[in-house]
């Protein structure tokens, strides 16, 4: 007769298990690595203000991570996104200007347009059966392709025109490129859209039904459909979220600089990806996290900055971002052995 000591569902899990299990374990080891090394090898790198610099870049990559990570826990790629932030941008602002509207009409609009490009990638991959490989990619090059005929066809040029003296400009720049200041310091805003994006992705992860479907879907979307998971409604919706994480990114980029060119963008979808790999999601999907994204893209960041503070070639800066990707795929494999074998 089993007892209710020898059942498995009644076995206390050991904090040493539980630790080793975390998907961002690996990397938050990979994090404090790379902090020591820059602390050691640039004099600048522990600065208020340097590190101030390392957030802001790491924000602009993890803003973008975050979605990314979810969409790979979900078993799918999107390579149209480091593009889609562009587009964004774009219709924002040419939107803005040929309308003579209030710049947050723009604003508006460009959430519409971005949100409905993500359901177009999410309702293809559903209905094509498609890889998502295949599906993005196609996106990725009519995007890249739109962004620029339309900009040369509407401005003649492969830049947008200013909006900076139309209303609602300021308080536009206000909500999505502002700077706060602490002290003497001086931080962007786009930091604290990048927390708060972590903190609701990793609510929606833990403590939601969507959640667990989402990590159904990515370990075996058969199984997850035939326990009643609504597989197609999950994926279109993680697309959509990388959608709304282009249009924060996007908006940023635009009144950060009041121009956008047609051509940024591209290739940025690899480093989103890469910072959710460093951060412990896998390729093949069901297993990682949302602050685990945003250790991968604060890897990122102090990887790029310490570079410069260190005052060494930035030539070598992907090769140091491609070991890295490298060590911390190896080491996460590493974790999950040892937390698999650990009782």
């Amino acid at each position: 007769m089993t007892t209710l000591t020898s059942d498995e569902r009644l076995l206390r899990v050991s904090p040493l298990r539980r630790l080793l299990g975390r998907p961002e374990l690996g990397s938050v080891v990979g994090a404090l690595a790379v902090f020591v090394f820059f602390a050691f090898a640039a004099d600048s790198f522990l600065r208020a203000g340097s590190l101030s610099t390392v957030l802001y870049a790491s924000s602009t990559i993890g803003i973008m991570a975050v979605p990314v990570a979810l969409l790979m826990i979900g078993g799918e790629f999107d390579l149209s996104a480091g593009v889609m932030v562009t587009s964004s941008a774009l219709v924002s602002s040419m939107f803005s200007y040929q309308m003579t509207a209030n710049v947050w009409v723009g604003v508006g609009v460009s959430l519409l347009v971005t949100l409905a490009i993500g359901a177009f990638n999410g309702f293809m991959l559903t209905r094509t059966k498609l890889p998502s490989f295949i599906i993005t990619l196609g996106t990725f090059l009519m995007l890249t392709g739109m962004n620029l005929g339309f900009t040369k066809l509407i401005d003649g040029t492969v830049s947008t025109k200013t909006i900076a003296d139309m209303e609602g400009f300021p308080t536009a720049r206000d909500v999505f490129a502002s700077t706060l200041t602490i002290g003497d310091v001086n931080f962007k805003i786009t930091i604290l859209w990048w927390f708060a994006l972590v903190a609701v992705a990793s609510w929606i992860l833990l403590r939601t039904r969507a959640g667990n479907w989402i990590f159904a879907v990515g370990g075996n979307q058969d199984a997850a459909r035939a326990v009643g998971v609504p597989v197609d409604k999950t994926k279109i919706g993680l697309y959509m979220g990388v959608a709304f994480g282009a249009w924060i990114s996007g908006q940023h980029l635009l009144f950060s600089y009041d121009v956008v060119q047609s051509g940024e963008g591209v290739g940025n979808e690899l480093i989103y990806i890469i910072a959710a790999v460093i951060g412990g999601c896998l390729i093949t999907g069901g297993y990682g996290s949302a602050a685990g994204s945003a250790v991968g893209a604060l890897i990122f960041g102090m990887t790029s900055k310490g570079i410069v503070f260190a005052e060494w070639n930035p030539d070598w800066f992907k090769f140091f971002l491609g070991a890295m990707l490298l060590l911390a795929t190896l080491l996460n494999a590493w974790v999950r052995k040892r937390a698999e074998a650990t009782t």
